[in-house]
């Protein structure tokens, strides 16, 4: 079976998270096509992991490629934030987040991920979510467009690319990628179709969180997950724009600065990758890894 995503600071990931008890039990998040999960099961023979994934079509090539580590890789379909909601206190000794898109989606999924690939726009990563980036793109009236596409995409032409979509599906439903990556680029400035990324590629981005949802997740996911933590555990977020970045800091550093912390901060710098791990895999350079450690329970109000 061919594997086409690469996995992101391998080496600085298996130098953080050592598992420090008997049959320890590690949660991959975003376990994706396993790559993450496959480290640590090859590096860590005593080592159990949860491989979460809301995506069945992936889920199926990493239980392929986990198979001769038996029930040592354990898969839960499911979204990470609605796993570590219903998981129980103190469970886990290694919890790790990668939260960029798995390049699964983009070549092989056939969802419209790929603004270069020509398919429907889909861009869900759960099939059976009610919303698909069609829904956005045809649906949505202009301003709530526009605000997706300014908040999710930091987009400086947000409203012009919203008017534009807005006009065109006045005559013509805009179904796939080629549609709309062709409507941005008529109609943002000359000077900005010609930088290192298509024009459209924010554009892409923001839809993507919008269909998925995907950074209001975090911060529950991250407060549930540090409950389901095991004191002397460690937990490793990897993002890839700010827009992840921020939520991540900003609860790791309210956490461990409280009268009584409950975490202590590994990392007081974000690592980041190594010039030869980006030079070997060009989609890890825009990316941060935070690690925390949990020191003590968290205090349960109303208990």
């Amino acid at each position: 079976m061919n594997y086409v995503h690469t996995s992101i600071m391998p080496e600085e990931l298996l130098s953080h998270l050592v598992p420090q008890s008997p049959d320890p039990i590690m949660v991959d998040a975003t376990c994706g096509e396993g790559g993450h999960t496959h480290l640590f099961l090859s590096a860590y023979p005593d080592l159990t992991v949860v491989g979460v994934d809301r995506d069945r079509e992936i889920q199926k090539k990493a239980r392929v490629r986990m198979e001769a580590f038996g029930n040592r890789f354990k898969p839960v379909s499911m979204w990470f934030d609605a796993f570590f909601k219903e998981a129980e206190d103190d469970s886990f000794d290694l919890i790790l987040f990668d939260l960029g898109i798995s390049m699964f989606h983009f070549d092989e999924s056939h969802r419209g991920f790929s603004l270069r690939k020509g398919e429907p726009l889909d861009m869900r990563l759960d099939s059976e979510d009610p919303i698909s980036a069609f829904d956005v793109v045809n649906r949505y009236d202009e301003k709530k467009l526009a605000d997706v596409i300014y908040a999710y995409g930091e987009e400086r032409y947000s409203r012009r690319i919203a008017r534009a979509i807005v006009q065109q599906r006045k005559t013509k439903t805009i179904a796939t990628t080629d549609d709309l990556a062709g409507i941005v680029y008529k109609n943002v400035p000359p000077a900005y179709r010609y930088q290192k990324i298509h024009p459209a590629t924010r554009t892409f981005q923001a839809i993507r969180i919008e269909v998925n949802r995907e950074l209001d997740r975090i911060e529950p996911a991250l407060t549930e997950a540090i409950r389901t933590l095991k004191v002397g555990g460690r937990l490793a977020v990897i993002t890839f724009h700010s827009l992840e970045d921020r939520p991540v800091k900003w609860l790791f550093r309210n956490l461990a600065q409280e009268e009584r912390p409950v975490l202590k901060i590994l990392t007081k710098k974000p690592l980041v990758p190594s010039e030869e791990e980006v030079a070997r895999n060009s989609a890890s350079r825009s990316s941060k890894l935070r690690i925390v450690e949990k020191i003590r329970e968290e205090e349960r109000h109303g208990t």
